[in-house]
C-alpha cells in the first residue's frame, strides 16, 4: 500500500501542475492566435442602400471628419427592440440640431447578420430622416457585437463616436454626461479619449434582484477583468461608450476580440496607449431579449480575457493598426 506523500512534496507537486498548466494554456494561447491580416469586407459590405434605394460607397474614418457625431448601433435579430432606441434617440438629436443648426449627427446601424427583420426596421428611419443622417449598414455574416461596431466605426464621419446598443437600456440623453465627461479629458494627447458610461453605481440595487449564481457569476468576471486586464474602469461591459475619431481609430483598428469581450480588449488597448478614459454613471433599464446565455456567455468571456492577457503578454498580438479592405 502506498503511503501518501508528505505535505510540502505535495504542494510542490501541486505547484509544479499548475505551472506546466500554465505554459501548456500560454502555448495554447500563443499558437491559436489570429494574427493582424487586413480586415476583410465582403464586397456587399462596401456600400449602403441610401433612401432612395440606390447604392453608395461607404466613407471612411480614415477620411476627414464631416459630421460632429456618430452614433453606431449594433444590431443582431432587433426588429422589436431597435424602434425605442431609434425614436429616441432620433428625437433627441434632432431636438439638438433645431436648439443648434450648427450641429450635425449622423446614425450608422449595423445589421450583425440579423435573420429577422432589423435592416427592413432601420430603414424606414433611413427613409423619414434621410440617408445623411441615418445610414444601414447590412452585414453578409454575423461578426459578432464587437465586429459589427468596428465595421460601424470604419464607416463612420464624426468628430466623436458614440457606441450605443440597440436595446435602449441606456436613456440616450446621457449621451450630454458622456460628453461632459470626454470634454473634462481636454486636453487630448493625439486628440485621443474615450468616456465610458457606466452602471457600477447601480450594482447594489441589480444584485438585490439577481440570483445568487448570477450574483456570483458578476463578481467572477469582474475580478477576472480588474486581474487580467483592466485595473482602473469598474464597468466595462456597458455599451454606451464615446470616443474622440483618433481614439476610435486606433483602438478598434487594433481589436481582434469580436463577440461579448471585445469592450475589455478596447478598453486594455487604451490603458497601454495611453488614452485617457472616464468613467460616467449613466441611467440604465435592463430591457428584455438579451442575447446573453449567463453561464455559456460569461464562461466564454472569462476564457477571452485569459486569452487577451496571454496573447498580448507573450506576444502572439501587437498594439499594430490595420485597415479595413
Amino acid at each position: 500500500m502506498a503511503l501518501p506523500l508528505p505535505l510540502p512534496e505535495a504542494v510542490a507537486l501541486l505547484a509544479a501542475f499548475l505551472l506546466l498548466l500554465l505554459l501548456l494554456i500560454c502555448v495554447i494561447a500563443h499558437v491559436t492566435a489570429i494574427k493582424m491580416p487586413a480586415l476583410h469586407r465582403y464586397e456587399e459590405e462596401k456600400f449602403f442602400i441610401n433612401s432612395e434605394g440606390r447604392k453608395e460607397s461607404v466613407p471612411s474614418i480614415h477620411d476627414p471628419p464631416t459630421k460632429e457625431l456618430s452614433v453606431v448601433v449594433p444590431s443582431y435579430n432587433e426588429e422589436d427592440r431597435l424602434p425605442l432606441m431609434m425614436d429616441e434617440a432620433m428625437d433627441f438629436l434632432e431636438k439638438r440640431q433645431k436648439q443648434d443648426p450648427s450641429f450635425t449627427y449622423e446614425v450608422i446601424v449595423v445589421d450583425d447578420g440579423s435573420k429577422d427583420q432589423t435592416t427592413k426596421v432601420a430603414m424606414k428611419y433611413c427613409k423619414k430622416y434621410g440617408s445623411d443622417k441615418v445610414r444601414v449598414l447590412s452585414l453578409v455574416k454575423n461578426r459578432g457585437k464587437g465586429g459589427a461596431v468596428r465595421m460601424g466605426v470604419f464607416i463612420s464621419r464624426g468628430k466623436t463616436v458614440l457606441m450605443a446598443d440597440a436595446d435602449g437600456a441606456t436613456k440616450f440623453a446621457d449621451i450630454e454626461k458622456v460628453e461632459e465627461g470626454l470634454n473634462n479629458l481636454q486636453p487630448w494627447p493625439n486628440q485621443m479619449a474615450i468616456s465610458c458610461g457606466s452602471r457600477a453605481h447601480l450594482e447594489k440595487d441589480s444584485i438585490a434582484k439577481r440570483s445568487y449564481f448570477r450574483t456570483l457569476l458578476m463578481y467572477g468576471f469582474h475580478f477576472l477583468v480588474w486581474f487580467l486586464c483592466v485595473k482602473e474602469i469598474r464597468d466595462t461591459q456597458c455599451g454606451f461608450k464615446l470616443f474622440t475619431r483618433e481614439a476610435a481609430l486606433r483602438t478598434f483598428s487594433t481589436l481582434h476580440v469580436e463577440r461579448w469581450a471585445f469592450d475589455v480588449e478596447l478598453l486594455y488597448i487604451a490603458q497601454h496607449l495611453r488614452i485617457p478614459i472616464a468613467e460616467v454613471a449613466v441611467n440604465w433599464t435592463e430591457i428584455e431579449g438579451s442575447k446573453l446565455v449567463p453561464f455559456w456567455s460569461w464562461l466564454q468571456m472569462g476564457r477571452d480575457l485569459l486569452f487577451i492577457r496571454l496573447r498580448y503578454m507573450t506576444g502572439a498580438w501587437q498594439l499594430e493598426t490595420r485597415k479595413c479592405n
